[in-house]
């Protein structure tokens, strides 16, 4: 495997590939012991992480209107990047997974279904956005929103 530019390639026999795919996910959230003790570091000044609250909540507030526009129930959303939205009013039919699917293929738009952090997902059509993004993005998600609750 070797890292590039932020990409990642793999040559292995589809058995392998297949394996290494399943855990990328979750290899990518964990942080090695030397870059614990640098963030650690960093996170001493208080200067560096201070402003992060009103940085997110901006960021937030330019993927809402579109939410809303397109007829999605936000949902309280604090400490973290994630906005969570009930979407019955707009694919009541489809469970998340597939609505996922529809918003992305259809409306350019990706969330990431909530049943998949669940072994037993509860009966509700929910689904997240990751509003740590750039501006320009963000608005861009949000017009493509707008235009599918006109």
């Amino acid at each position: 495997m070797s890292r590039k530019a932020g990409a990642i390639h793999c040559v292995a026999p589809p058995a392998l590939s297949a394996e290494f795919r399943k855990i990328h996910q979750f290899l990518v959230f964990a942080v090695n012991t030397p870059a614990q003790h640098a963030l650690a570091a960093h996170l001493a000044d208080p200067a560096c992480w201070q402003g992060l609250s009103a940085f997110f909540a901006e960021r937030r507030a330019l993927l809402a209107p579109g939410l809303k526009s397109a007829g999605f129930k936000l949902l309280p959303s604090q400490g973290t990047y994630f906005q969570l939205a009930d979407y019955s009013a707009i694919r009541p039919d489809l469970e998340d997974v597939a609505f996922s699917r529809w918003l992305t293929l259809e409306h350019g738009v990706a969330s990431i279904p909530v049943s998949v952090f669940y072994q037993q997902p509860p009966a509700q059509k929910i689904v997240r956005f990751c509003f740590a993004k750039q501006t320009q993005t963000l608005q861009a998600a949000s017009a493509r929103l707008a235009r599918l609750g006109a």
